[in-house]
């Protein structure tokens, strides 16, 4: 009897742990787990894991969840920084036939933010460059799309999301518009600024042990729902930044890239409820049907 190595007895474990799924009811689960644990068990082996490294993945595992709170999704961070969240939004969300590209969700996203009327800035402590943010949600086929909502947050002037900074408002530059019977849209914000990733976690230990930048390109956060329509999760960058090629979460994508032009002009800032000098940037938001 030939013995038992422990190559072979690796192999057992698979298969054992494959075998185990033969009685799960959700067919979609078992596909998963199955591929799952044959990709994982594949790595394990690759990379020839000792005890310690292994234990270290646990503990890293471990602080991340100790991480997460109301405020901070260390998790949602992790799958961005590893560009995990870019892949599963490519794979679901194939744009085509001319709808605005999506992009990550990123981790600060909050329930709950103030409707508001057409016009209105979502800037509650008034720091920063105003931004008047304007144009149209239409279909792929043109035609304006009514009552359309986007639900509108971004960073402040520090770099920081209200949540992060307890100097800011609480729902700071948060806000929800709906389009006029046109599809026009506009809000006031600020002119997006460049700031790091949250790095006092385990996701900035492991961007600095990869000596990997931190800093994202200026941006704001808009999700663009209408019924009948696929919803679409998005940014809007600042032309310019510094960041836009090295970007920690591979969200920018060139057409979501759109100019704040300055505007000094004290008549105009008047016309938009703001002080000058103001930024304007211009950018229509297209929607795919539903089940297209």
């Amino acid at each position: 009897m030939m013995p038992v190595t422990n190559e072979v007895a690796g192999e057992k474990i698979t298969q054992n742990v494959l075998a185990s799924f033969e009685n799960a009811p959700d067919a979609r689960l078992k596909e998963v787990m199955t591929s799952l644990v044959l990709h994982l068990h594949a790595f394990l082996r690759e990379v020839n894991v000792t005890e310690e490294e292994w234990m270290a993945g646990i503990q890293f595992l471990t602080r991340t969840g100790q991480m997460c709170d109301d405020a901070r999704q260390e998790f949602i961070l992790l799958s961005d920084t590893l560009g995990v969240s870019m892949l599963v939004d490519a794979i679901n969300h194939r744009a085509g036939g001319g709808s605005t590209e999506n992009t990550i969700f990123g981790p600060f996203y909050r329930d709950g933010a103030e409707e508001m009327p057409v016009g209105a800035s979502i800037n509650k402590d008034g720091k920063g460059d105003p931004a008047v943010v304007q144009g149209r949600v239409l279909s792929t086929e043109g035609a304006p799309i009514a009552n359309a909502t986007l639900d509108i947050w971004e960073g402040g002037a520090n770099g920081l999301y209200e949540q992060q900074d307890p100097d800011q408002p609480e729902m700071n530059l948060r806000g929800i518009f709906h389009t006029d019977d046109q599809g026009y849209y506009r809000f006031v914000a600020i002119r997006p600024v460049s700031y790091p990733i949250p790095d006092d976690g385990p996701v900035g230990a492991m961007l600095r042990a990869l000596q990997r930048k931190h800093w994202r390109p200026g941006h704001i956060h808009l999700l663009v729902k209408a019924p009948g329509y696929n919803p679409l999760t998005t940014h809007i960058f600042a032309s310019g930044d510094e960041f836009l090629v090295s970007d920690p979460v591979f969200g920018v994508k060139d057409s979501l890239v759109v100019d704040f032009n300055r505007n000094e002009s004290e008549e105009e800032a008047a016309k938009y409820g703001v002080q000058a000098p103001f930024y304007t940037a211009n950018f229509d938001f297209i929607l795919k049907p539903s089940g297209k």
